[in-house]
């Protein structure tokens, strides 16, 4: 049943048509239920992500444009549909960055209109988050019940639920993906939102050390503010700086970059990162991609880079071969964590937010994409009245 009945008939939503580096604010219909297993959430906090800045570079996307961006939010129920049965309206929420396609199985999530696990967000299937409400399908197992409530609520803790949508749930996992274990020494390449993410699970995980490795002096001050050791790789080669303190090197190596990654002169370098980490990783270590890897795809409208990106990068398998080191990669999906982080933060073991540079308005929301592609801001996010 409805919260409000009396909804307006538009929002404002962020847009990309296509354009690189480039997003626009717009009026949109507000959704509605179409299904009964729908629920429609009023969003109260969202974020732009890491990964929206491949859109926004022209590399990745949908074909057809425009689009609605945005796949990060913490809201209230404020319609269900009749099936609906563990939601009731007025609940907070947390809206992952996958939902869920309503069938059994271990490839359940509805990611991004293909049914199964991929990338681009929830606004490739046409669920934008970067917007006033959001239709979420299959609400019964789509969205994570927080502890929050009108009566409680609390801006920071708000902040602290919003980093399990994505971020927090993607360096969590991405350490798992490693084969970690207590005592483990840690290096993380790349200290962006998620990289940040993954060396603080590190941390909490019971990580001897932590080194995080990044050539942007605010990302790797805030890497030190949380007990990571911090290496630029500006300064000299990064797998030289950590093997000089750990010269067997360390027990695990994650790459939380992807395909941007560049070198120490700004260009982009296919597989340097992957590279690093087999160099980096000790004999019997694993190694983890949390990062994005795409390509070998045409350019199209809502792409229009797309063909630069090759289908296959540089990769030493004879040294990973001779090293014995495991692999995890792939996409993360916040259904499969939300319980332990969600109780992790409500007992205030876990505070996430630490990454936010910057709270917003919508309307803000072009001029801080230009800043987080330059690296002026590490996270943000967008609150809504």
């Amino acid at each position: 049943m409805p919260l409000n009945t009396t909804l307006t008939a538009t929002m404002r939503a962020v847009a990309w048509f296509g354009q690189p580096y480039n997003v626009s604010v717009i009026d949109m219909p507000v959704p509605s239920i179409i299904n009964q297993t729908d629920a429609v959430v009023r969003i109260t906090t969202s974020a732009i992500c890491g990964s929206d800045l491949h859109f926004y570079h022209g590399y990745t996307g949908a074909a057809d444009v425009p689009w609605g961006l945005g796949h990060e939010a913490v809201g209230y129920v404020s319609e269900a549909g009749d099936a609906v049965s563990s939601l009731q309206v007025g609940d907070y929420v947390i809206i992952p960055d996958n939902a869920h396609d309503g069938h059994y199985g271990q490839n359940h999530p509805l990611s991004f209109g293909s049914g199964s696990p991929g990338y681009g967000g929830l606004q490739v299937a046409k669920i934008l988050i970067l917007a006033e409400y959001a239709r979420v399908p299959f609400a019964d197992m789509s969205l994570i019940p927080i502890p929050f409530n009108n009566s409680t609520r609390n801006a920071t803790k708000e902040l602290d639920y919003l980093m399990i949508s994505d971020i927090f749930s993607t360096g969590w996992q991405a350490l798992t993906y490693s084969g970690f274990e207590p005592g483990d020494t840690v290096a993380v390449f790349g200290a962006g939102p998620v990289g940040l993410m993954a060396a603080y699970s590190a941390l909490l995980r019971g990580a001897s050390r932590v080194y995080s490795v990044d050539q942007v002096p605010s990302r790797l001050q805030l890497a030190s503010s949380i007990g990571a050791i911090p290496i630029n790789f500006n300064i000299s080669d990064p797998v030289e700086q950590i093997i000089s303190l750990e010269p067997n090197g360390v027990t695990r190596a994650l790459d939380c970059v992807g395909f941007e990654a560049v070198n120490a002169t700004g260009h982009r370098v296919d597989g340097i990162v992957p590279r690093n980490l087999i160099s980096v990783a000790a004999q019997q270590g694993g190694i983890a991609i949390a990062g994005v890897y795409t390509g070998g795809e045409n350019s199209t409208q809502g792409a229009p880079f797309a063909d630069q990106i090759p289908a296959q990068v540089p990769f030493d398998v004879a040294s990973l071969w001779e090293k014995g080191l495991t692999v995890g990669s792939g996409i993360v999906l916040p259904l499969e964590h939300a319980r332990e982080l969600v109780d992790l933060v409500a007992a205030d073991r876990a505070t996430p937010s630490f990454v936010v540079s910057a709270v917003i308005d919508i309307e803000q929301v072009p001029e801080y994409y230009r800043r987080f592609s330059d690296h002026l801001e590490q996270k943000v996010v967008i609150r809504f009245p």
